[in-house]
């Protein structure tokens, strides 16, 4: 059951995949902006960055680009795509929840819509254009 979650042997239509392509791409893209932002002005942010979880500035930074860049890139090319997806949704609840918690909504929208989709991406799994889905067939290949 699990192994059929994370590796879809059996996704939607062509056309379906392909729409979850594109999202794939333009999503990930976007988010991967934001990770390439933090990585570029490191040094500036680490001491600086907000501290939700108590870590450390440094440590929290670290996060924030391990789901902005390692798992926008990992979702784009849909390798374990639920797994990628879970520390960018969570990066985008705190950034919507806490970070900007008491912020107007239109501060906090852009998290929200980030939030939104990679929950709704989560869902619907990465379709038949993805690493995820030729190792799933090929892992049921192997089962029989």
């Amino acid at each position: 059951m699990f192994i059929k979650f994370l590796f879809p042997s059996k996704p939607a239509s062509t056309g379906i995949s392909m729409l979850l392509l594109t999202a794939r791409i333009i999503f990930g893209i976007l988010l991967m902006t934001h990770g390439i932002q933090k990585w570029s002005n490191w040094s500036e942010l680490s001491t600086i960055f907000a501290d939700p979880l108590g870590v450390g500035s440094a440590i929290s930074l670290g996060l924030a680009i391990f789901a902005e860049l390692v798992c926008a890139i990992a979702f784009i090319f849909g390798v374990l795509y639920r797994l990628a997806t879970i520390p960018m949704i969570f990066t985008m609840a705190m950034a919507f929840f806490v970070i900007h918690g008491g912020d107007p909504f239109a501060v906090k929208e852009l998290a929200f819509a980030y939030m939104a989709v990679y929950i709704l991406m989560f869902i619907a799994g990465p379709g038949k254009f993805s690493v995820d889905y030729f190792l799933g067939k090929e892992i049921n290949k192997r089962r029989r």
